[in-house]
């Protein structure tokens, strides 16, 4: 890893989700080898397209803005107070969301059962939706100073209660977790790679099987058995591409690459891309154009410098209180 600031991988983190969210937008569901087709020398702009415009970020970005700023404002994991905000955006008619998160927050069900009904109703619920929206609330709750066990079930904690406002199948907790853990571990100047088998070991014993083999070295996205919009293969894809390349432009070349729910895929490749090689590491052809804009909210756009200013306040903004000790949403049986 290379000597950077804490700052800068914090920044790289939240600023290098939304870059990878909107560079990845205007390819959704494309092909393999969409980016390579598009800019065979391998330098990518913010090019817009499929309803997106240059720079625009979607609704991965627009929900981990929500998640960021309820944290900031509430002091903490105030749950019922974010499925508020996400239940606000919803109704804004956002250009895009997710079947299952839209199912979810247009229910008219409680914050605490509404996504356990509707996993209990249809079945499945493993999609990627609360990977895309992780980079500030692991940023948020990755602290500094504690015990690496103790920090790492605190961080896994948090993003497992996140995760399960919208997603009622664990599936989606323990990926969440995971990724929130791997970030954590970066924005400390460890390798996120080498971290892989501790979180494992904290996964739920009845997932871990599942997790350990989408996540080991040689997995490979041709293997994946499911579309990318599922919770497996979009974090696999997302660690295989960080691990295959050696920087934050190639590291989302190559996820977007593959194809598929290109959007979120680099998304999440580019909150760990962005704190393994902080904020210095991404050009600035795609920061500046970035744009998020908070349907529901008026005409609020968050720009570059905005997530900068909001990642920094993230950073140690951890609250004392344990995340074991915050009610989960319930689950119905």
């Amino acid at each position: 890893m290379n000597p950077l600031e804490r700052r800068d991988r914090v920044a790289g983190a939240v600023v290098g989700s939304a870059v990878g969210d909107a560079l990845g937008a205007p390819f959704e569901f494309g092909p393999a080898g969409v980016y390579t087709a598009r800019f065979p020398d391998g330098v990518g702009t913010m090019c817009g397209g499929g309803g997106w415009d240059p720079g625009e970020a979607t609704d991965d970005t627009q929900m981990a803005v929500l998640v960021a700023e309820s944290l900031l404002e509430r002091g903490g994991l105030d749950l019922p107070d974010l499925f508020g905000r996400f239940r606000r955006w919803a109704a804004g008619d956002p250009k895009d969301i997710g079947l299952q998160t839209e199912a979810v927050l247009t229910s008219g069900d409680p914050w605490d059962t509404a996504a356990a009904l509707h996993f209990q109703i249809n079945g499945r619920a493993a999609g990627n939706g609360s990977l895309m929206r992780a980079a500030g609330s692991a940023v948020y709750f990755a602290g500094t100073g504690q015990p690496e066990a103790e920090a790492r079930s605190a961080t896994m904690a948090a993003a497992r209660r996140i995760a399960a406002l919208t997603h009622g199948d664990r599936a989606a907790w323990e990926g969440t977790a995971v990724l929130h853990e791997l970030i954590r571990v970066a924005l400390s100047g460890a390798d996120p790679l080498g971290a892989v088998a501790d979180a494992l070991a904290a996964v739920h014993p009845d997932h871990r099987e599942r997790w350990a083999g989408v996540l080991t070295p040689s997995w490979h996205p041709d293997r994946a058995t499911e579309f990318n919009g599922a919770v497996w293969p979009c974090l696999g894809t997302a660690l295989w591409a960080l691990r295959t390349t050696r920087s934050y432009e190639d590291a989302l070349a190559r996820a977007i690459d593959v194809g598929g729910d290109t959007d979120t895929v680099a998304a999440v490749t580019g909150a760990l891309a962005g704190a393994v090689y902080g904020f210095e590491a991404i050009p600035s052809r795609w920061t500046t154009p970035l744009h998020v804009p908070l349907p529901g909210y008026g005409d609020r756009v968050l720009r570059t410098p905005d997530l900068v200013t909001m990642a920094g306040r993230l950073d140690g903004g951890r609250v004392d209180e344990s995340p074991a000790d915050i009610d989960p949403p319930r689950t119905c049986t």
